[in-house]
């Protein structure tokens, strides 16, 4: 029974956020404005907000609330018996999957990658780094970036599976909507800049092992920084106390 409350929570939600009602970086209602509004416990708003928080649509803060994304544009219909990213351990499957997926595509990509397909690379790098500071903005530029290098493989397949995907796979680390915490969220930031910079220049010298292996460090480099942020309140102190 929580569970189809916590779908009709998550999707009225949902619909609200997409639909504009609710805009990006607005604060949606508290947890007790939800149960009482929805007649549901606190463990069905928290699951139903941690749903949202994997698809991309919300960000929470500790003390603050939480808080709606721009949603994914162009968003490829449901794959059928496609499995939903609901868990921390999800996205450490997805991740795993992503690093033999991606660095297969960026090698092919060093190889096959035409000068119209480099500039889109590109393109999206330069969107991505003028991101900082919009956490909506750096999700959606980071899955173009990542959805330009599948293209830039020559097999459409490797496209095919990313817009599958989603701009869901993103692993947004949540310091990057955190006060108090600007520096450390941005050198996180800076250092993927530099992650997705290596793979460029890789591809653009055609360089197929450079590529793979820029890749591969890239996305564990990501795993890494999402079991980190997976942590918030270690986190959140350590960087609290650096910071003071």
């Amino acid at each position: 029974m929580s569970r189809n409350l916590t779908a009709y929570l998550a999707a009225d939600l949902r619909n609200r956020i997409v639909d504009g009602v609710i805009q990006p970086g607005e604060k949606l209602p508290s947890e007790n404005t939800l149960i009482n509004d929805f007649g549901v416990s606190r463990t069905v708003v928290r699951a139903a907000l941690t749903r949202l928080q994997a698809e991309g649509l919300v960000e929470t803060e500790r003390g603050r609330g939480s808080f709606a994304l721009t949603p994914p544009t162009d968003v490829p219909p449901a794959v059928p018996g496609g499995r939903p990213v609901a868990t921390t351990e999800d996205r450490l499957h997805l991740l795993a999957f992503r690093m033999g997926v991606e660095a297969e595509a960026a090698a092919l990509a060093a190889r096959n990658r035409t000068d119209r397909q480099l500039r889109a690379v590109s393109a999206a790098l330069e969107s991505f780094t003028e991101s900082a500071g919009h956490p909506a903005h750096a999700m959606k530029s980071d899955f173009e970036f990542h959805r330009a290098v599948a293209a830039a493989s020559g097999n459409p397949y490797y496209s095919d599976c990313l817009a599958a995907l989603g701009q869901t796979m993103i692993a947004m680390p949540r310091t990057r909507l955190m006060t108090g915490v600007e520096h450390y969220a941005r050198d996180h930031f800076d250092q993927v800049v530099l992650e997705h910079r290596s793979i460029r220049d890789a591809i653009a010298d055609g360089d197929e092992a450079a590529a793979a292996a820029a890749m591969r460090c890239h996305l564990a480099n990501s795993r890494r920084r999402f079991k980190a942020s997976a942590r918030p309140s270690s986190q959140e102190d350590a960087a609290r106390t650096a910071g003071s």
